[in-house]
């Protein structure tokens, strides 16, 4: 492995602060930056680009926190892959890294920088070769048409480099991390965009994309469907936020102490949702990759998995496995018994994709019963009452960690698939994301901001 240490040694890196610790406005200051500099990139078009067949798939773009036929469209797709890939490979013991230590995770992240860097490289070819994101067709067949993708796939490894430093800079001079902002960002324009923009919307001549300003011109015009469907949408979207900020707000909490010292002891949360949002982001991923072979079958004449009108699916199993607005149905009285048998093959696909990639994340990544004990032992944690043992540990992890795994995952498929069913402003997995990547970030926030106002609490948490 020297060889590739050399390498990571020479990769592109983002300076730590010299500070040892930021002040809040500087963090801040940072954060807005590379939040203002991502949605710049975001309006860059690609220079030659000539067929986007990738703005089909919406949803893929969201949880890539991509803009398809900008400088950006590989989004954190690559980063996202590297780091799936390395923790894969860590969790499974092929391939291990001491994560107690700062070396072992300083080479994981010089491993995950090159994958992140290879992947780049890979997924920019794919989308440019595979016809995603090609030239003009006017220049096939011709020399220029060569030039031009390699011309593309250049502007996308340079955007991909870009996003993978952004990211850097926000995790080392900013809060959370930038692969989380990317995504909130783009969900919260997009909801944004169709909730308030009075611009005409180029898929329903006479209407504007907004949401509210639709119903004020739907009331005004006397057209109380219309005004019907913008207020289920308004109204769903809403219903999910508060659904995903109750769920993600839920914990159960393991009463802990340190072995060797008497009177001090933490509490170990086991969130709720307890992989987070990982198992729906893999059932999307998974529905984008179908749907994208799909298209693929059909454009070669062999439509086995399904049939498209545009970017809709109309027949086969991609129709099944795609949620479509039952709830505007019903007030537009368009709905048909299939409609239902549709929406409860939707709804049991997403919950059972869901408990399924949940147990295989919990397994894989280090999240287990076992795992977690051993993590505990490493910290001098033991539960108050029962002797230190990791056996007895994991025993009772195992009556927590295997309960909230099933019924965490059932409740972000369900939840998925009811803003998908009910016409909410976003997809149901970029609403989840969203609320819990803006949880999270508001709790790290808060916590930094308290530390900055109140000199006592900083010292009483050992900061100096």
């Amino acid at each position: 492995m020297g060889f590739f240490d050399k390498i990571i040694e020479r990769l592109p890196n983002v300076t730590q602060p010299s500070q040892k610790k930021l002040p809040f406005k500087d963090k801040l200051k940072w954060t807005l930056i590379v939040l203002m500099l991502f949605f710049v990139l975001g309006m860059i078009p690609l220079f030659g680009l000539g067929n986007n067949a990738l703005q089909n798939f919406e949803f893929l773009s969201i949880i890539l926190g991509a803009s398809f036929g900008s400088i950006i469209s590989l989004g954190i797709g690559p980063i996202v892959t590297a780091s799936i890939v390395l923790q894969l490979l860590n969790g499974s013991g092929l391939w291990k890294f001491d994560m107690t230590k700062p070396e072992g995770k300083k080479k994981f992240q010089g491993y995950q920088k090159l994958f992140s860097i290879l992947f780049i490289i890979l997924e920019g070819a794919v989308y440019v070769f595979m016809g995603g994101l090609s030239p003009s067709a006017t220049y096939a067949g011709t020399s220029l048409y060569f030039n031009l993708e390699i011309l593309l796939v250049f502007q996308l490894f340079l955007g991909g480099i870009l996003i993978m430093l952004m990211d850097e800079i926000v995790s080392k001079w900013g809060f959370g991390s930038g692969i989380s902002l990317f995504i909130a960002a783009g969900v919260a324009q997009q909801i944004f965009i169709r909730a308030f923009s009075f611009l005409p919307d180029p898929s329903s001549p006479g209407s504007v994309t907004g949401a509210i300003p639709n119903l004020f011109i739907s009331l005004a015009g006397g057209d109380p469907t219309t005004a019907m469907l913008m207020i289920s949408t308004i109204v769903a979207t809403i219903v999910v936020f508060l659904l995903a900020v109750y769920f993600q707000a839920m914990k159960v909490e393991i009463p802990l102490s340190f072995g060797r010292i008497r009177g001090h002891g933490i509490r170990w949360p086991l969130n709720f949702l307890y992989t987070s949002n990982i198992p729906v982001i893999l059932v999307a991923a998974l529905m984008a990759n179908v749907q994208l072979f799909a298209t693929l079958l059909q454009k070669w004449g062999h439509p086995v998995l399904g049939t498209f009108s545009g970017s809709s699916p109309t027949s086969g199993f991609v129709l099944w496995i795609s949620g479509q607005d039952l709830v505007g149905k019903i007030i537009k009285g368009s709905m048909v018994p299939a409609d239902i048998a549709h929406a409860l093959v939707y709804i049991l696909f997403m919950i059972v994709g869901a408990v399924i990639f949940s147990i295989f994340w919990v397994q894989s990544a280090g999240m287990d019963a076992r795992s977690q004990a051993k993590q505990m032992m490493a910290s001098g944690l033991q539960i108050p009452g029962f002797r230190r043992d990791e056996r007895v540990l994991e025993r009772i992890l195992d009556r927590y960690i295997w309960p909230l795994t099933i019924m965490g995952a059932i409740a972000v498929g369900f939840i998925a698939a009811l803003a998908d069913l009910s016409g909410a402003l976003s997809r149901g997995t970029g609403i989840l994301l969203t609320v819990m990547i803006i949880y999270q970030l508001y709790e790290n926030i808060a916590r930094e901001h308290m530390m900055d106002m109140n000199p006592m609490m900083r010292k009483f948490m050992g900061s100096k």
